[in-house]
């Protein structure tokens, strides 16, 4: 099984690397504690004004601190651990119903034959990067 699974995963690293897709994963955890401290601390020095302003500037620099952290989706797809590649197989394998390929480059061949059925591969890892890794999406810059 690993083997179908790896040629899935090369199958969606090619196509997201032809569209030039890169990824961030969403640090709102991150952010929003960058935003709470700055309101806790702008409310210790300046009561509910210092408390406003703590909050805008945490908010500030939690959105500085998550810019530029895009990364190309085929980098992130080649750091799954196990348990997100057989998830993101599983979804990719619903859209390649009834097709059967012997290896990876077999395969790529086949999805990027047919436009229709390499935009549902598309919109399958698009969803599932979306979903599993709430990651945000950006193409070609």
């Amino acid at each position: 099984m690993a083997p179908r699974v790896d040629d899935v995963v090369r199958l969606c690293s090619q196509l997201s690397a032809q569209e030039q897709i890169k990824v961030a994963v969403r640090g709102a955890g991150r952010g929003a504690l960058m935003a709470g401290g700055g309101a806790f601390v702008g409310a210790l020095l300046g009561g509910p004004p210092g408390m406003a302003f703590g909050g805008v500037a945490g908010s500030l620099l939690a959105a500085w601190s998550a810019s530029g952290q895009f990364r190309p989706l085929p980098q992130i797809l080649a750091e799954l651990p196990p348990a997100q590649r057989e998830k993101l197989y599983e979804d990719v394998r619903a859209v390649l119903t009834g097709l059967d390929w012997t290896d990876a480059a077999h395969l790529l061949a086949l999805v990027t034959g047919n436009a229709a059925l390499r935009q549902r591969v598309l919109a399958a890892l698009l969803a599932y990067v979306t979903k599993e890794l709430r990651a945000e999406v950006r193409y070609k810059d």
